[in-house]
């Protein structure tokens, strides 16, 4: 059931929690903050986030939603070391994995069943970088729209900050939720337009 109808049946829908520790989120990586098939933060090194500050039904630019996290910088970090050489750099493609990992758990966190894979982007902007020298990236995540049918997909735009400062934003996220994981012919069709 989705947590409007939870609601409207006067039952208390799971994860009212509106923030997370980084410990929680290693937890969801491993399947066990919100229950087998569900959607999974990555685990390891390409987790990119190590905290929820505030996730919320309410709210956002489009008033359905958000998610803002965090991720502190190390210049030990292990992208430094090999992107790039002599000129060490966060790779954009990092940063806007960790708003597709941020849209997904928000789906896990809504109640919603299945494996989480990202469905696309429309648009990606990179107006500065991060460096080895920065202290922290925040992340904010304005839910457009959850579409539970057949498909279940999530859609919205995220904006990655150094230091306070807007770096890349990130227009039309789209993240889908399939049993197995696979996805099948003509997924991608429904994910673009929302029909499903």
């Amino acid at each position: 059931m989705q947590r409007q109808t939870l609601e409207r049946h006067g039952i208390a829908p799971p994860f009212r929690q509106s923030s997370f520790t980084r410990e929680e989120l290693l937890a969801c990586g491993e399947g066990d903050l919100f229950g087998p098939n569900t959607p999974r933060l990555p685990v390891g090194p390409m987790r990119m986030v190590d905290r929820i500050t505030h996730i919320s039904q309410e709210g956002g630019a489009f008033g359905q939603g958000e998610v803002r996290a965090e991720l502190d910088i190390d210049p030990s970090l292990w992208f430094f070391e090999c992107h790039f050489r002599g000129d060490p750099v966060m790779p954009g493609c990092l940063g806007l994995d960790a708003m597709w990992q941020l849209i997904g758990f928000y789906l896990a966190w809504d109640g919603h069943r299945g494996l989480g894979r990202a469905l696309g982007v429309d648009q990606v902007r990179f107006v500065g970088q991060v460096l080895p020298t920065a202290r922290r990236v925040t992340y904010q995540i304005d839910i457009k729209r959850v579409i539970a049918r057949q498909l279940v997909m999530i859609t919205g735009d995220g904006s990655l900050s150094c230091d306070g400062e807007k770096i890349y934003t990130a227009q039309g996220l789209r993240v889908g939720l399939f049993k197995d994981g696979v996805m099948r012919a003509g997924t991608s069709d429904a994910a673009r337009t929302g029909l499903s």
